[in-house]
């Protein structure tokens, strides 16, 4: 049975689920569909986009556009106006376990998959990546490096032990704790269209988009009162987005209307897949996908404080949010006939030799009104030193910025604004403005900007859209 037969009997299965508990209850949909210790929950978000320049939606990647100017893509074509999908949420299926055993002691366990709604597809990016090798520059589909490579579980998959006192250790497929983090203090949660940590998994893999997400992992976490542990480690391997091993940690306070947190994480051979920049010249063969691999350490402090106004019975939250992070990436050791996330074979043409540095700062607030309406703005920036890389597997030949400007520093720039109407909590309505920025190093390979030194390239998203949630 293929993927997409799979997940179409998921969607039958849920949909029938739904059907029968509909007819036994007065509201439009059940607050979750529960049997026992076992939930499933899912979201279908949908809605229109307009953006100034895109490429056309793919039915394969995340989100279906490229949201921001921040992409490895860089082969905006034009103007975009179409249908779009998973604007403020990826639509996804997903089953919560937690059953008692004995005891204090609680059996837990989670399985989740994105899905793009508007053609009924396991999120892809590595077949939206493959399905466009060869194709120039300009007539390209959206694609760029991500996690969700068309797996049956493209989230999470894991299971494990809880108890209050001793903590909660689980073992499969796991968001990295820097991406878990990242759910929590970014005012736009992660939204594809209007948050650049949403839209990118290069923050939540620690500098990797394909690292955000860490298969073969132990996590542990803890909590006694305000203060809250977590650990993690993972022996990486084939088929994953780190070949080597990786490990992370998290400390974090939550004191009355303030929370802090802390992350640091180190990945040993994560996969950063890449668009060839010379027009499709020199395309990777079918199926595989053009790579370099890199060491990554990273840095964060994320915090946020939650205002409360109005009486005990209506009350309007004023949350503020703010978060930087400090990621390093080093030459990453070659691994021959190496594959990436979804069984795709990498070619592993560049490597990195010198250090690259990423410093990234956002902020941003969410006012939400008792009566339902939310109303969140947000502001982020990425900031690239120089740096080099070397040709071939041994990384001894520097070509310098001079001859790559995708090496050389640049800056990535975000402001957006989302206004959501919460109807209950099955339905809500938003629409947002997004503008994205990206300049001189960061900017190379978008047209008209100038290989090594100078250029620029920006985009303005509008979307109008829809949740479903059970």
């Amino acid at each position: 049975m293929n993927k997409t037969s799979c997940f179409s009997g998921a969607v039958m299965g849920l949909s029938l689920a739904c059907a029968s508990a509909q007819a036994q209850s007065k509201d439009p949909l059940p607050d979750s569909l529960s049997l026992g210790g076992v939930t499933v929950y899912g979201t279908v978000d949908v809605g229109y986009a307009y953006q100034n320049h895109g490429v056309p939606i793919n039915s394969q990647y995340p989100g279906g556009l490229e949201y921001q100017a921040f992409t490895t893509t860089r082969n905006f074509a034009g103007s975009v106006s179409t249908v779009a999908e998973s604007g403020l949420e990826q639509s996804k299926i997903g089953i919560r376990v937690l059953e008692p055993i004995t005891g204090d002691w609680t059996f837990l366990g989670r399985v989740e998959t994105g899905f793009n709604p508007l053609s009924a597809q396991l999120t892809d990016a590595c077949a939206a990546l493959a399905s466009n090798s060869g194709k120039a520059q300009g007539t390209q589909t959206a694609n760029a490096d991500s996690s969700r490579c068309g797996q049956a579980f493209n989230s999470v998959a894991y299971g494990g032990f809880s108890n209050p006192a001793l903590g909660t250790l689980t073992v499969g497929r796991h968001n990295s704790l820097q991406l878990d983090a990242l759910a929590l203090y970014d005012p736009q949660t992660l939204s594809y269209a209007f948050s650049f940590l949403g839209y990118s998994g290069f923050n939540g893999g620690a500098g990797s988009t394909q690292a955000a997400r860490w298969d073969n992992a132990v996590k542990y976490a803890f909590q006694n009162g305000p203060l809250h542990l977590a650990a993690m480690y993972s022996t990486g391997g084939q088929d994953t987005g780190i070949l080597g091993k990786a490990y992370g940690a998290q400390i974090g306070v939550t004191i009355d209307a303030l929370s802090l947190d802390a992350v640091y994480e180190n990945e040993k051979g994560a996969i950063n897949l890449r668009s060839s920049f010379d027009n499709g010249a020199n395309p990777v063969p079918a199926p595989g996908l053009a790579a370099f691999l890199s060491n990554d350490t990273s840095y964060n402090l994320m915090g946020k404080y939650t205002f409360e106004f109005g009486d005990s019975k209506q009350k309007d939250k004023l949350t503020v949010y703010a978060g930087y992070s400090h990621i390093e990436k080093a030459h990453g050791d070659y691994v021959a006939n190496s594959y990436a996330e979804g069984n795709y074979p990498i070619d592993v043409g560049i490597n990195i030799n010198n250090s690259a540095v990423y410093n990234m700062e956002w902020l941003g607030a969410r006012y939400a009104q008792a009566s339902g309406w939310n109303y969140t703005g947000a502001f982020y920036h990425v900031n690239q030193n120089n740096w080099s890389i070397g040709l071939g597997t041994a990384g001894n030949d520097n070509i310098g910025c001079a001859g790559a400007g995708l090496l050389c520093s640049g800056d990535f720039y975000e402001a957006s604004f989302v206004i959501d109407y919460i109807i209950n909590k099955h339905y809500d309505i938003y629409g947002g403005l997004n503008y994205s920025e990206v300049t001189d190093g960061l900017a190379n390979g978008f047209v008209g900007t100038t290989v090594g030194t100078t250029g620029s390239e920006s985009q303005t998203t509008v979307m109008f859209g829809f949740r479903i949630k059970i």
